[in-house]
């Protein structure tokens, strides 16, 4: 009995992995969108989130977006900015007030080399979820990605050229970025 007690209890060891709580405050999610005639960027707070390593290898994670923390950065005119802000919440791009947290869970891990990893997740803004996959550095107290994600999978579609005809440079392209910094 006494084995079968060890061998339960090494193998419990063996499988045992770290949850990390990601540090929302000091951890930064910056946004770039751009059309034909220029750029917006900002940030988004994160809510919360963790990462799940086995020893020092990341094997899993998720995190909470608070989508309701939308700030544009390089508009300077208090009006603009509002007017971006507003439209960026409304129904037209992230329907805030119905959606106000976006989610992240990681799906699957493959580490390249170093400390570079390839994480593919399901992605959840506006209650649709797509698979995504992007190359992050994870290191000692810190991860970093930039990810391209296509707006137009989570139903924005304002200025999509996809979907409206005759835009001109009012068109925005699909792809905006994202550049995670986590700290733990």
């Amino acid at each position: 009995m006494k084995l079968i007690v060890l061998l339960l209890s090494l193998g419990m060891f063996a499988f045992a992995q770290d949850v990390i709580t990601v540090d929302a405050a000091k951890s930064k999610l910056e946004w770039k969108g751009e059309k034909v005639t220029g750029a917006h960027n900002g940030t988004i707070n994160i809510k919360e989130g963790s990462l799940q390593f086995d020893k020092d290898k990341l094997v899993g994670g998720a995190f909470k977006i608070d989508m309701t923390t939308i700030i544009n950065l390089d508009l300077e005119s208090e009006q603009w900015n509002k007017k971006l802000v507003d439209h960026l919440n409304s129904d037209d791009f992230f329907s805030t007030e119905k959606h106000p947290v976006a989610d992240f869970q990681i799906t699957s891990v493959a580490h390249k080399a170093g400390n570079m990893y390839s994480i593919t997740g399901d992605m959840t803004i506006k209650g649709i979820t797509h698979a995504i996959t992007f190359d992050a550095m994870v290191m000692k107290n810190k991860a970093e990605a930039t990810i391209l994600l296509d707006r137009t999978k989570w139903n924005v579609r304002y200025g999509s050229g996809k979907f409206f005809e005759g835009l001109g440079d009012r068109m925005i392209y699909d792809e905006f970025e994202m550049k995670v910094s986590l700290a733990y």
